[in-house]
């Protein structure tokens, strides 16, 4: 059922493996443990949520981007092992256009390969797709990130091509950033069914 997408409310989205819920403030130290120790988390990130202070910086930008109704950022809470993993998130969120991209998707290292992900992106597009009523999601990653690259196609993501020295990296070069998509009609003809198949959804 579509819905008109309200910034100010606390969506929660869930399965029986994971909970996606709004970042808050409190949540500082729940993710403080992966700044501290786990740097090669953020190798491809243009945020690298490093140390105390990065990760300070990260919740602030990320919070204060939802109040300007730019970005959504949910923290993931793994239920089989009951901790949190890591966050993800809705930006560039275009109302008018119908579209918005998806990511900034980072894990702990524990989390990483467990089919964590699959289960995180099937309930953010099937929320983008049927509630909010998007026709597009987008999604962007460093051109060398091979393996985030692979995660996304194994979700059924399109690729479309690749900018060119796109972004600045903080060592002073800039990243070739590729795109890749899903669109409505896809997510209800194909996507969809072939994802819950993998996640063994009935």
């Amino acid at each position: 059922m579509i819905q008109p997408f309200d910034f100010s409310a606390d969506y929660i989205l869930e399965d029986e493996v994971v909970q996606l819920r709004p970042l808050t403030n409190n949540d500082y130290d729940l993710l403080l443990p992966f700044a501290l120790n786990e740097p090669e988390t953020w190798k491809y990130s243009m945020v690298p949520l490093v140390g105390a202070q990065g990760l300070k910086t990260y919740v602030n930008t990320a919070l204060a981007a939802r109040e300007e109704k730019k970005e959504y950022l949910f923290i993931v809470f793994d239920k089989r092992q009951q901790q949190y993993a890591g966050s993800t998130r809705f930006y560039d969120i275009n109302l008018a256009y119908n579209s918005l991209q998806l990511g900034f998707t980072w894990y702990g290292s524990g989390f990483q390969g467990t089919g964590l992900n699959k289960h995180c992106k099937f309930l953010l597009l099937q929320f983008a797709f049927e509630q909010m009523g998007v026709d597009r999601v987008e999604f962007r990653a460093d051109n060398n990130n091979k393996k985030s690259i692979a995660a996304m196609q194994s979700i059924g993501c399109v690729i479309e091509g690749v900018l060119r020295n796109h972004l600045p990296l903080p060592n002073g070069t800039r990243r070739n950033s590729i795109v890749l998509s899903i669109l409505k009609h896809e997510w209800f003809s194909t996507v969809k069914a072939a994802l819950a198949q993998k996640l063994n959804y009935k």
